[in-house]
């Protein structure tokens, strides 16, 4: 008998749930045995059956529904492993490095999506200061990436293309400087 409302986890719980779940199976995989294959082959139809269920309210809510549901990350990431995210890679990719670039920019790095190309997300990433902190930026930016579209084969950091130099007519009408000019 239901007793009320269950206790909703919050964010840390939930990391702590998949680590454990992360963990527990990682054994069972390892674990020989009968009992051991019907114990993954139960989780793999629950996790089928929970797939199909969650597609079929994704298909029932309105658009605004369905926006705010994948922005909340144990949802999105539940759409993409199910493979019924409304919103394609680019846009899930351009929106994770939104939600990282304000912590990057207090860390002194720039971030942009050049371009998804192979199945590999091409991110540009520059500045930062001294100390080395590129690579933990670059772990940070391929981490946010794979998660947000773990059906990319990887995430290439390369370095933002530089802007087009600006030169002014005028300055290309004016004949060169000599040595002479300057001594005038």
């Amino acid at each position: 008998m239901n007793d009320g409302p269950r206790s909703r986890l919050d964010e840390g719980a939930v990391a702590d749930r998949l680590a454990r779940l992360d963990e527990t199976l990682g054994r069972l995989e390892q674990t020989p045995g009968a009992t051991a294959e019907t114990a993954l082959d139960s989780v793999s139809m629950l996790t089928e059956v929970y797939g199909e269920a969650l597609a079929r309210v994704m298909e029932h809510i309105p658009t605004a529904a369905a926006e705010a549901l994948v922005e909340d990350d144990l949802v999105g990431h539940l759409l993409v492993l199910h493979d019924i995210h409304p919103e394609p890679v680019e846009r899930r990719v351009a929106r994770t490095l939104d939600g990282l670039r304000p912590r990057l920019n207090r860390q002194g790095f720039e971030v942009d999506l050049v371009g998804i190309e192979a199945g590999t997300a091409r991110v540009g990433l520059k500045g930062g200061g001294c100390g080395g902190g590129a690579e933990t930026a670059g772990e940070l930016v391929q981490e946010a990436v794979l998660a947000a579209a773990p059906e990319l084969a990887g995430v290439d950091l390369v370095a933002p293309k530089a802007p087009a130099a600006f030169v002014p007519v005028d300055a290309l009408m004016r004949p060169p400087a000599t040595a002479a000019d300057g001594a005038a």
